[in-house]
């Protein structure tokens, strides 16, 4: 089967759920013997994608965002449009202020879902001229639903069967004023028409998405991420140090401050003197703020020497991480449809304490690599933390349970398996 997965990429900034989500299936594709690429959207992948991708970049993320902005870049010539995606401009992009960011593209948003209507129309075309010459596909796969808008035209044009994933899109979509937000849905639900089956990541999204897209059950299937276990080094706690651990986007979405301010907490109390926090995940420009302000709460606190940043996020870097922590937590505010990092922790023998909100009591419930609090607040995590940390029997015991429940139940190569299923019964 050719497949061609579409991806919207970080260039490498902060640590990108869905890009490895996505990026972990299409390994996991091509070694079952398909062929299988992937498309990136906007910016590169990963940092180390910088010089070297399966196709070109489509809709560069300078380029169409000038075009969205000042209409009178859509009349530029070519070669203004080469360099504005050139490799260097676009890693420059990655670490822009709000290139990672909803409010403020509304309107950005609402011109791709719109599709071969919006501004970025002849981007479009340019995509489907290069698939069609360069890889027709059996099967085109969108990361994500705000991608809606490529379907109705890929259909048209190449006539192929289009599935989309949904992760997360409330995260976008519900920062925007009113008017926009109801817009974006009502399009989605319209581009809908076009998609032949969409993947959910967790039970908790599937109903969610259900709900706001008004789409038919038939049409969407829950499979889980997954990760191959060979991947990851299992460390037994015993030979860890006592340290907490944060690995996603350091920002205010993601609940960095709860964290840290559960970190204050638990070294007020008696008996948790060794415990250091190591953080990692990366930032964008948008995050600098943010960040300051974490840092200078961390200096108040008298604890500059008991927090690690972690620059290295990417492949080595986390499994130098993981080796470092005996527990991890990412205190999303509003919870996530599901959370890569909780199952790279856990494939790591690294136990999760993550709030009781969106899809993570599903996921620590089914792999027994955790546990929840609740509510979302410093003081619950720190009691959390201190409560696992001080029972090192019972950390032991989530570890391995954790270890064993990624192995059983979230494998990427039965989760793909499930996926080839979905593609066949959609052709």
């Amino acid at each position: 089967m050719r497949i061609i997965h579409i991806i919207p990429g970080s260039g490498g900034s902060f640590y990108c759920g869905n890009c490895l989500r996505d990026s972990k299936f299409v390994v996991a594709l091509r070694k079952m013997g398909h062929e299988v690429i992937k498309v990136p959207m906007y910016l590169p992948l990963f940092a180390h994608e910088l010089d070297r991708n399966d196709s070109p970049v489509f809709y560069g993320a300078i380029s169409i965002y000038l075009k969205q902005l000042y209409p009178i870049f859509e009349k530029a010539p070519k070669w203004f449009d080469h360099f504005l995606n050139s490799k260097p401009m676009l890693k420059m992009a990655a670490g822009m202020a709000g290139s990672t960011r909803a409010k403020g593209l509304s309107e950005m948003t609402i011109s791709m879902l719109k599709g071969e209507h919006g501004h970025q129309h002849e981007e479009l075309d340019r995509m489907i001229d290069w698939i069609k010459h360069h890889y027709p596909a059996d099967i085109i796969h969108l990361s994500n639903a705000l991608l809606s808008g490529l379907a109705p035209r890929l259909k048209e044009k190449l006539g192929v069967t289009v599935l989309c994933s949904l992760q997360d899109e409330d995260v976008w979509i519900d920062v925007m004023k009113p008017e926009f937000r109801q817009e974006a849905w009502d399009l989605m639900h319209e581009n809908a028409r076009s998609i032949d089956r969409f993947i959910s990541v967790s039970h908790f999204f599937s109903a969610f998405m259900k709900e706001r897209i008004r789409v038919q059950d038939y049409k969407i299937k829950t499979i889980h991420l997954g990760i191959d276990p060979s991947d990851y080094e299992y460390i037994p706690i015993s030979q860890k140090p006592r340290n907490i651990g944060f690995i996603s986007r350091m920002c205010y979405e993601n609940g960095l401050d709860i964290l840290v301010d559960a970190f204050v907490l638990l070294k007020k109390k008696q008996g948790f003197e060794d415990v250091k926090l190591i953080l990692t995940g990366g930032s964008t420009g948008d995050d600098k703020g943010y960040l300051s302000k974490i840092r200078k709460s961390i200096d108040q606190s008298g604890l500059r020497n008991q927090v690690e940043f972690q620059e290295d996020f990417e492949s080595e870097g986390r499994k130098t991480f993981f080796s470092k922590v005996s527990v991890v937590s990412v205190p999303v505010r509003i919870g996530e449809a599901f959370g890569l990092y909780l199952l790279e922790s856990m494939a790591s023998g690294v136990p999760v304490v993550q709030p009781a909100l969106g899809a993570f009591p599903e996921i620590i419930q089914k792999s027994g690599g955790g546990v929840v609090y609740e509510p979302n607040r410093p003081e619950s995590l720190a009691e959390s933390l201190a409560g696992l940390l001080s029972d090192p029997k019972q950390l032991a015991v989530i570890s391995e349970a954790g270890y064993e429940g990624v192995q059983r139940h979230f494998n990427i190569f039965s989760h793909a398996r499930e996926l080839v299923s979905v593609y066949e019964s959609a052709i």
